[in-house]
């Protein structure tokens, strides 16, 4: 029996009609059709193939976007060993000189030490007192430090003028020193390289002031290189950007103060470092301060004690334990 077709319209073929009786080849209707079928749903594949490629494409660029941004600086190529030839910090001896900080600066600046990281610091000064007390940087809670260290001497090694302002000099022995710092901490990877290879940079370079290593401060004031200081603090400059100026040369500065003997005094220098949970702080630390002379730590404020007998070493750092545990 014939198969009935409507009168009302055009016959319409569906394309697996279509697929099925076009074929003039000698193969069987059964294989040409199959054959034709998957050919037919290849097609269809295609468009989302396509798709899939392209969106696989725009997340790579995405990511390599991403990636570019946080590293718009190349730290390690041929910029890295071009340093400027005023990369010392020197002191602001003007006292119109303007050195204003940026936004960003002085909202990294704020961030404060913990009730119990302060507490650590006042009571290893309380300890000490009345001595001196060398801090870079200028927080608000060290102005506390001044009363602390009454009859004693306190300098402190700031960049912002704005806090310099807030804080009175000569109140109790209080000396307070307007310095800049321009190396930014982009460059601490090859300054940690030129340090470890550099005689100059060794320990035993008796004037600091006078130094080639590209580390050494050699602009502080005087006084900062004739006393011998019991406490160190090192808290500036800021160092929370690779643009920003950073804490690698006060870090091997105050591994070079600690270990010089000052004038009519041979004690142990103790160093305090904050923010050692970002890696310059981290890094320095352990290289110039050395793991074995660390006696305390608290949240992100690590403690390290400078044996006088370490002033005569050719390195920072020995394989032995030089400080036996202990507290502060």
């Amino acid at each position: 029996m014939l198969p009935q077709v409507s009168h009302g319209g055009a016959f319409q073929i569906g394309p697996s009609v279509l697929f099925c009786n076009g074929g003039g080849s000698g193969s069987s209707p059964k294989h040409g059709g199959t054959a034709r079928r998957m050919k037919f749903h290849g097609k269809k594949l295609l468009p989302l193939l396509v798709l899939v490629l392209s969106c696989l494409s725009i997340l790579r660029l995405l990511k390599i976007a991403m990636i570019a941004s946080h590293s718009s600086s190349p730290e390690c190529s041929s910029e890295c060993s071009n340093f400027l030839s005023n990369a010392t910090p020197v002191v602001d001896s003007e006292s119109g000189g303007r050195h204003e900080p940026t936004p960003a600066a002085t909202a990294a600046n704020a961030t404060l030490l913990t009730p119990k990281e302060f507490m650590v610091l006042s009571k290893l000064v309380t300890r000490k007192a009345p001595c001196n007390l060398l801090v870079f940087g200028l927080q608000s809670q060290y102005y506390n430090l001044s009363s602390i260290n009454a009859g004693g001497i306190t300098v402190f090694l700031e960049d912002d003028p704005l806090k310099i302002s807030e804080i009175k000099a000569d109140f109790n022995g209080t000396r307070i020193y307007n310095v800049k710092y321009q190396i930014a901490a982009k460059k601490a990877y090859n300054l940690l390289k030129h340090a470890r290879k550099n005689p100059a940079c060794s320990p035993t370079i008796n004037l600091l002031n006078q130094s080639s290593c590209k580390l050494a401060l050699r602009n502080l004031p005087e006084d900062v290189y004739k006393l011998k200081w019991d406490v160190v603090v090192v808290d500036g400059p800021i160092g929370d950007t690779p643009e920003a100026p950073g804490r690698m040369p006060t870090i091997y500065t105050a591994g070079m103060l600690a270990r010089t003997d000052g004038i009519g005094k041979k004690t142990t220098t103790d160093v305090v470092v904050h923010d050692v949970h970002r890696t310059i702080e981290k890094w320095f630390s352990w290289e110039f301060f050395c793991e074995q002379n660390l006696v305390s730590a608290r949240g992100k404020l690590w403690v390290f004690r400078i044996p006088v007998h370490q002033s005569n070493s050719t390195s920072f750092c020995s394989s032995e334990t030089v400080v036996n545990g202990g507290s502060i």
